[in-house]
């Protein structure tokens, strides 16, 4: 995978970084400027401590749903106030560089969804030590076809992974679906401030737990697979927004940019955005907000629906899905631009949704 992050010289540009750059550039509390780095962490822990909390006081639910024999493989699922199992299902893992972070503290956007009329899974995966970077892979997509299996009249699987989690999901949108029985009703894919080339991590102190050689480094990273082993997209039609936080550190923008741009040449409809005013952190925290982000995107998605299946739109451009509504977004109207044509045409189509 020597062309990941290839510069002008032929030479991947993390090589360039000294072992101090490199450690720093995949550090992500050190990026953030509103708090120290470990109160950086704290805060995050907390906040999706207390919104887990608040969502399994207040939500239907049912948890620690076994998706495997393994003891860590288990999925809490929240329901909206309506009993029906024709719902689009959101299925979100948490972040951690593998080695931390829990289903338990993870619940950040199920209030905000399930008011919409969305059900929300929290996906649980073996951590490091535990577990290995090749059984956490297998254990998200086959959480994903449990949930398929669970709900076969589902309205559209829509996969969000932050940070590690990006990557899981990343991995999951290039799964071969044919040794588990299914192929879900995948809708979209939302990969937030992820790293989805993992050989500069075997040189940096987040490789300790994980152990990782540079051959399990390649073997599970996405922008490998699109590069050298040349990845299909099932659902071609299927999007995938890629999206950083301004303050996340530069290698994290280049990662996010570069997965985007090995998407498009792939075949895939997706867009790289990056979301202003905040960091590698509050990008998830800020979920907990009704008005924030991602939890606009189901809304207009389902009313975008029937453009898009008629393949009216060559592709969507995410940036208003994703911040329309939010505080920090620029876009304050609810007209979306449906934009940037993923197979290399630039046509533009206009459409004004109400809401």
């Amino acid at each position: 995978m020597d062309g990941a992050g290839v510069g002008g010289g032929g030479e991947a540009a993390w090589r360039k970084l000294s072992a101090e750059e490199l450690e720093n550039q995949y550090a992500p509390s050190r990026w953030v400027i509103r708090m120290g780095a470990e109160e950086a962490l704290r805060t995050y822990k907390q906040i999706g401590i207390e919104a887990t909390r608040k969502a399994r006081d207040t939500c239907r639910s049912q948890l620690h749903v076994p998706y495997g024999d393994g003891d860590g493989e288990k999925m809490d699922i929240y329901f909206p106030d309506q009993a029906s199992e024709a719902l689009p299902f959101f299925v979100f893992f948490h972040g951690g560089y593998w080695q931390s972070g829990s289903k338990d503290e993870s619940a950040f956007m199920v209030n905000p969804l399930t008011a919409q009329g969305v059900a929300v899974v929290i996906v649980a995966y073996d951590i490091a030590p535990k577990g290995t970077l090749d059984q956490m892979v297998d254990q998200v997509a086959r959480s994903v076809a449990f949930v398929e299996k669970r709900y076969p009249s589902n309205k559209g699987i829509y996969l969000c992974g932050h940070s590690a989690g990006a990557h899981l999901a990343a991995m999951v949108l290039l799964t071969n679906w044919t040794k588990h029985g299914v192929t879900p009703n995948l809708r979209g894919f939302f990969l937030v401030s992820g790293v989805y080339d993992l050989q500069p991590l075997v040189f940096t102190s987040q490789n300790a737990p994980l152990l990782m050689t540079l051959e399990d480094a390649q073997r599970n990273s996405p922008q490998r697979h699109l590069e050298v082993a040349r990845a299909q997209p099932v659902d071609p039609a299927c999007p995938v927004l890629v999206a950083v936080g301004q303050h996340d550190s530069p290698e994290f923008h280049r990662q996010s940019r570069e997965f985007q741009q090995a998407l498009c040449r792939g075949g895939w409809r997706a867009s790289f955005e990056e979301l202003r005013d905040v960091d590698h952190f509050e990008i998830i925290e800020n979920l907990t907000q009704k008005d924030d982000a991602l939890t606009q995107v189901f809304k207009i998605q389902q009313r975008l629906k029937g453009l898009q299946s008629q393949d009216k739109v060559r592709g969507l451009s995410f940036f208003q899905t994703w911040c329309w509504g939010s505080k920090k977004c620029k876009h304050k109207s609810p007209p979306v631009s449906l934009a940037r044509g993923i197979s290399g045409n630039s046509q533009v189509v206009q459409t004004k949704i109400k809401t």
